[in-house]
C-alpha cells in the first residue's frame, strides 16, 4: 500500500534560509528513501508552506528517516503538522 505525507507549517513568507534547509531535507530523503518531495505554499497565505511526499511504501520507516533528516537539517524545532493519507481501495 502506498502512503502520502502532507506536512504544513507557518513561516515568514520570504525565509530563504528555511527554504534552503527544506531543499536539503528533500534531497536527503530522495537519497535515503527514493521518495521525491514537493514544496507548496498557500495561494491566499504565503506564510503557510507544505511539504508533500507521495508513493511511500513503508510509512513508519519513512517517518523515522524524515524526522532524523529534519533534525540533521536544523528543522526539528519547526512546528509542523503531519497528515498521512492512503488510497481508497
Amino acid at each position: 500500500m502506498s502512503h502520502s505525507l502532507y506536512c504544513y507549517f507557518k513561516t515568514d513568507a520570504g525565509d530563504a534560509a528555511l527554504l534552503a534547509r527544506l531543499r536539503t531535507l528533500q534531497s536527503a530523503l530522495l537519497t535515503r528513501t527514493g521518495v521525491a518531495g514537493r514544496l507548496l505554499r498557500r495561494r491566499d497565505d504565503a506564510s503557510t508552506w507544505m511539504e508533500v511526499y507521495e508513493g511511500i511504501s513503508d510509512a513508519d520507516v519513512f517517518r523515522r528517516v524524515w524526522l532524523e533528516a529534519s533534525a540533521e537539517c536544523g528543522l526539528a524545532a519547526l512546528s509542523r503538522h503531519e497528515e498521512w493519507f492512503q488510497p481508497l481501495n
